[in-house]
């Protein structure tokens, strides 16, 4: 079970990462879905520091386990947001993107009892 703990973590760690990185990066259709979601262009970065600190909590997780579920319940609770903010723009064909990042955190922290 650890094994795959491991697993779910540096996947959703690496999505993590990515996705920060092309918040960083301003690329256009991220800020073409923050404007159609009604996303002010100003929290971009914000959001980006927000994924990349998830990231490296779940890496940190694995040294020191009580980080890694909180990176996982922050970013459970980040993408929960995401999804809704998708929802209530009424983007429903977008809502897998948002939804995919949702499950990885959801499985990082349903998997973190086998770090202990």
């Amino acid at each position: 079970m650890f094994t795959a703990y491991v697993v779910v973590v540096v996947v959703a760690a690496a999505f993590n990462f990515a996705a920060a990185a092309v918040d960083f990066a301003r690329a256009k259709w991220v800020l073409a879905n923050m404007d159609k979601y009604g996303v002010p262009r100003s929290w971009i970065t914000s959001l980006g520091v927000a994924k990349a600190a998830g990231a490296v909590g779940l890496l940190a997780g694995l040294a020191v386990p009580a980080i890694g579920v909180a990176a996982a319940a922050g970013l459970v609770l980040y993408f929960a947001g995401a999804v809704f903010t998708v929802a209530r723009a009424r983007v429903h064909a977008d809502l897998p993107f948002p939804g995919i990042f949702l499950v990885l955190a959801a499985a990082c922290l349903a998997l973190a009892p086998a770090a202990v």
